[in-house]
């Protein structure tokens, strides 16, 4: 049973940082993409950034590019969401999702999502 846990979100003031975490498990876990989305209240959920977990290959959209880094540690098969200089737009609730192919950008693609963790950004 494919199974995505997201934690590590939390509330802090405008600039500051959080690191959330994706463990998976229930797959091999190898050559998948996984993708942080994104969601705030009235807007459609949103990729922030994305790893293929075979390459280590990752890309951001431009909104969070130089603020956030996506990366992995194989053995633990987590994926990791280091965010910095947060500002009140980030905040939202940030979801990762895994998928055994190249990595689509619509969430409606992606067959596996945890339960997402809530980030809030005071200024």
């Amino acid at each position: 049973q494919v199974r995505l846990v997201e934690s590590g979100g939390g509330s802090v003031q405008a600039g500051g940082s959080l690191r959330l975490a994706c463990a998976a498990s229930g797959f091999t876990y190898s050559d998948y993409c996984v993708t942080w989305f994104r969601q705030s209240p009235g807007k459609e959920r949103e990729w922030a950034a994305r790893i293929r977990t075979g390459s280590g290959v990752t890309a951001y959209v431009d909104a969070v590019k130089g603020r956030f880094t996506i990366s992995q540690d194989n053995a633990k098969k987590t994926v990791y969401l280091q965010m910095n200089s947060l500002a009140p737009e980030d905040s939202a609730m940030y979801f990762c999702a895994a998928i055994r192919s190249a990595c689509p950008s619509r969430p409606s693609e992606f067959p596996y999502w945890g339960q997402g963790t809530q980030v809030t950004v005071s200024s």
